[in-house]
C-alpha cells in the first residue's frame, strides 16, 4: 500500500468548494459517468502522464517495438522513424492509434500497434472525509473507488456514511461531482468507478462539518458527474 504523500484534512477543501458555490452553479448538463473497471479494460481507461513507463509493440516489426519507454516531463515519447509523439492525457489505446496513424502509408501499410502500461507514476488522488488516514496518494496504475478508499486505510467505521461517497473531478475545466454508495459497490450491485488523476474523494460522515457538509448534503445521490 502506497503511503500518503501528505495529509490533506477536510478544511483545506472548503476554500475551493465554497468558491465554486459563491460564483454560481455550473452548467447542469450531465457528462458521461466514470468508466467502469472491468476485466481486460482497466488499462484502456488509464490516462498516461509524465514519467509513466510504457511498452510499445508493433506487430512483426521488431525494430519499432520498444519496451520500458518513459514519457518525458513534457508528456512526449520518441520512437524510431516517427520521432516525438504526445502521450500525456491519452489512454493506451488512443496512443496506439496515434502511433499507427503516423506509421501508416509512409512506413507500413496496415500497422498493428499496441501500448501497455509497464509502470504508472504520474497519477495522484486525494482521499478525505471519514477515512482512517486522509491524504494524497499515488496511484500505481488504474485505480477504482474502492481501491482509493483502501489506500486511506479504509472508511472510519465510527463516523463514515458509506451511502454517500463523493468524487470531485474537473471535466473540461468545469468542476463536477458524483455521489456513490460504497455499500452497493462492495456488494457487487453497483459498478466500481475508475478514479482519474487529481480526483478528490470525500467520504461523508458525522465528523464532516461546515460548508463541505452542506455541499455533500446538497448533491443528488446519483453516480453521474454533474456541475455544482
Amino acid at each position: 500500500m502506497t503511503p500518503p504523500k501528505q495529509t490533506l484534512p477536510v478544511f483545506m477543501l472548503l476554500g475551493a468548494l465554497a468558491l465554486a458555490i459563491a460564483t454560481g452553479p455550473a452548467s447542469a448538463r450531465d457528462v458521461a459517468p466514470p468508466p467502469v473497471l472491468g476485466v481486460g479494460s482497466s488499462m484502456e481507461e488509464y490516462r498516461l502522464g509524465p514519467q509513466d513507463k510504457i511498452d510499445v509493440n508493433v506487430y512483426q516489426v521488431k525494430d519499432l517495438t520498444v519496451q520500458g519507454l518513459q514519457i518525458d516531463s513534457a508528456g512526449n515519447i520518441f520512437l524510431p522513424l516517427i520521432g516525438g509523439v504526445a502521450a500525456s492525457g491519452l489512454t493506451p489505446s488512443q496512443l496506439a492509434n496515434e502511433i499507427a496513424a503516423r506509421l501508416k502509408g509512409q512506413y507500413l501499410q496496415e500497422p498493428q500497434v499496441s501500448v501497455s502500461v509497464r509502470e504508472a507514476i504520474s497519477q495522484k488522488v486525494t482521499v478525505d472525509g471519514a477515512v482512517v488516514q486522509p491524504g494524497v496518494y499515488a496511484m500505481s496504475g488504474p485505480t477504482t473507488l474502492l481501491q482509493a478508499v483502501a489506500m486511506a486505510k479504509g472508511a472510519d467505521n465510527k463516523y463514515a456514511n458509506l451511502k454517500r461517497v463523493t468524487v470531485f473531478r474537473t471535466v473540461d475545466g468545469q468542476r463536477q461531482a458524483a455521489v456513490f454508495d460504497l455499500r452497493e459497490i462492495r456488494a457487487g450491485r453497483a459498478a466500481d468507478p475508475v478514479i482519474h488523476s487529481n480526483d478528490v474523494i470525500v467520504v461523508d460522515g458525522s465528523n464532516v462539518k461546515g460548508v463541505l457538509r452542506e455541499i455533500l448534503g446538497a448533491l443528488p445521490a446519483l453516480s453521474i458527474f454533474r456541475g455544482f
